[in-house]
């Protein structure tokens, strides 16, 4: 596959100047005039691109090609600390989240306000979109500003299944149970998980405990165990 640069829409036939990271890829890439590309700007849809010079492309033909998870998958976790988001961040992206809310909690390590969350929010975004260029997705992740979780807990996605990831909660009660197509939030907690207030918060505004099964998971880990669960292909009949 040719190298995948992300560019801000909205993408068109016919010249296009690259912004100063796309450019710098490209100087890291050591390509030359005439190199073949994809270029995609999150609205959906990829161009094959052919390069003129280190900050011209010319985008030639648009191609529909989405490579998205069957499941749209929102989740909502309560922030794990240093790399360790950034890590869930990026393994997010690649393994086909719709979404991810970072959320402050009780026992959170990692709490955020202000400017510095803002720094962060948008350093995030640019580890989902370095993600989507190297795993070829055309739709960038929405990556949403930190709440705290009481606050977030009035007001969850609307219209989605919703599931609490709690070691306490019975074994039997599966996210492959989940249907194909719906759509669905997956609450967890950072280092320490949610204490017993935040998971009755949770489960008053409609959240259903699951178990991920008998090891307990870290809380970079737990949140793309259950993204995985539920965008598994699923054996036909």
């Amino acid at each position: 596959m040719p190298p995948r640069l992300y560019v801000e829409p909205p993408l068109r036939a016919g010249w296009c100047t690259l912004p100063p990271a796309a450019a710098r890829h490209v100087q890291v890439l050591r390509l030359r005039p005439g190199a073949e590309l994809v270029v995609f700007d999150g609205s959906g849809g990829e161009w094959w691109a052919r390069l003129h010079a280190a900050q011209q492309v010319e985008l030639i033909e648009h191609r529909a090609v989405e490579r998205e998870a069957a499941q749209h998958v929102v989740l909502a976790v309560g922030m794990p600390a240093n790399e360790r988001m950034d890590w869930l961040v990026e393994k997010a992206t690649e393994l086909g989240a719709a979404a991810i809310q970072p959320l402050i909690t009780q026992r959170s390590v990692l709490r955020l306000s202000g400017e510095r969350a803002h720094r962060r929010l948008e350093h995030w975004r640019g580890i989902a979109i370095a993600a989507s260029e190297q795993c070829g997705r055309n739709t960038l992740i929405d990556i949403a500003a930190v709440r705290h979780l009481g606050e977030w807990l009035r007001d969850p996605p609307p219209q989605t299944l919703r599931y609490l990831l709690s070691p306490q909660a019975d074994a039997a009660q599966a996210l492959s149970a989940v249907s194909p197509g719906q759509r669905v939030c997956v609450l967890s907690g950072p280092e320490g998980g949610l204490d017993a207030a935040e998971e009755a918060l949770a489960r008053a505004a409609g959240f259903a405990a699951v178990s991920l099964g008998p090891r307990v998971l870290r809380a970079e880990t737990a949140p793309l165990a259950a993204l995985m669960q539920l965008t598994a292909p699923r054996p036909a009949g």
